[in-house]
């Protein structure tokens, strides 16, 4: 009996956060209403409260699903690269290029900020810092970077793919401003090289 309402709960769970994901898209943050949201799926405004305590709090489950499915994709995009270094480059120009995405612009990127402050205090942003500080760490041992403390450097390889990516976002022209933004990152990221 216990098992079968656990299984319930998280049925609940992901029905809310695929809907609080299709409202957040189609019309933001703001305008999305509780009542439609949870009446597309057959719930009521207390299965939203039981599991995400407000509004809010189902746009910070949403912005985590999605956060991790750009990791998960910027992942494969770098390990398509050359080595580990182009790999690190590709994943964060990866990064920059998902502010393209009209999902993760208005979600991740717009409205995720606006309401739930700091991206870098967001716990998706923590788990792939500890994954950009993993692969600085892999470059160091190598001897591929210069001398730089691990924590600091992937602190600000993150910091500079979220701002890029937080820029082409917000910009009258995200099309225009992206390769702008990627050349940026990369240029900046490359002074960390090891000079040969």
């Amino acid at each position: 009996m216990a098992r079968r309402r656990q299984e319930t709960m998280e049925e609940n769970r992901v029905k809310l956060i695929s809907a609080g994901r299709k409202a957040f898209a189609e019309k933001g943050y703001a305008a999305a209403s509780m009542d439609e949201l949870t009446a597309d799926v057959g719930l009521t405004r207390g299965a939203l409260y039981h599991n995400f305590g407000d509004k809010r709090g189902l746009l910070a489950a949403v912005v985590t699903e999605i956060d991790g499915e750009m990791a998960a994709r910027a992942k494969e995009i770098g390990a398509c690269a050359g080595d580990h270094w182009q790999g690190m480059l590709a994943e964060g120009a990866a990064y920059i290029e998902m502010a393209l995405d009209p999902e993760v612009q208005r979600i991740v990127l717009l409205d995720g900020p606006a309401v739930l402050g700091d991206p870098s205090k967001w716990p998706s942003q923590n788990s792939c810092l500890v994954a950009t500080k993993r692969s600085v760490e892999q470059l160091l041992e190598k001897g591929a970077l210069k001398p730089v403390d691990p924590e600091a450097a992937a602190r600000l390889l993150s910091g500079a793919a979220l701002n890029a990516a937080l820029w082409v976002a917000a910009s009258d022209n995200p099309k225009d401003v992206l390769p702008k933004a990627i050349d940026a990152f990369q240029t900046l990221a490359s002074g960390l090289l090891a000079d040969r």
